[in-house]
């Protein structure tokens, strides 16, 4: 009876296992592009909402990382900050801030293209550097970065 018991509880925690990986697969999918685009607006845009989650996960608490530099910044965003090699376009700085804060994200329909202030604060500096990041709303591509305006109020 013990073989046949052990038998069920190993059956029992594979089955288990398997609910379990089936659950974050559909939680990772839920954090994809692809899902992100079926939650945008009636018109196709993304929202403000996934704009500030999206800049959030992009900056991060420090900047971004080598895989968000590659793979979430418009090909022309890339090639500016890359004739900038002693200066980082994209934190508006040159080394790494200790904390990185996003605004309240605004978007622009006509413009099609959505921002926030990007707060950073730096050792012992009293207030925050902010500069500004733009984002394309168009709901048919995956988001990304398309331009820093490093002067601050963008």
């Amino acid at each position: 009876m013990s073989v046949v018991m052990r038998s069920l509880r190993s059956r029992a925690a594979v089955a288990s296992g398997c609910v379990a990986a089936l659950g974050l697969g559909f939680a990772l999918a839920a954090g994809s592009p692809a899902s992100a685009a079926a939650q945008t607006d009636p018109n196709g845009r993304y929202t403000a909402e996934e704009i500030h989650h999206f800049l959030e996960g992009f900056y991060g608490n420090h900047g971004p990382r080598a895989w968000e530099r590659e793979n979430l910044v418009s090909d022309q965003l890339k090639e500016e900050a890359a004739q900038t090699p002693d200066f980082d376009l994209l934190l508006c700085a040159q080394n790494q801030p200790e904390d990185i804060e996003v605004g309240e994200v605004t978007t622009a329909q006509s413009a099609r293209v959505g921002w926030a202030t990007i707060s950073t604060r730096w050792g012992q500096e009293p207030e925050p550097r902010t500069f500004t990041a733009y984002v394309d709303l168009d709901g048919s591509r995956p988001l990304q970065l398309l331009k820093v305006d490093c002067e601050p109020g963008g």
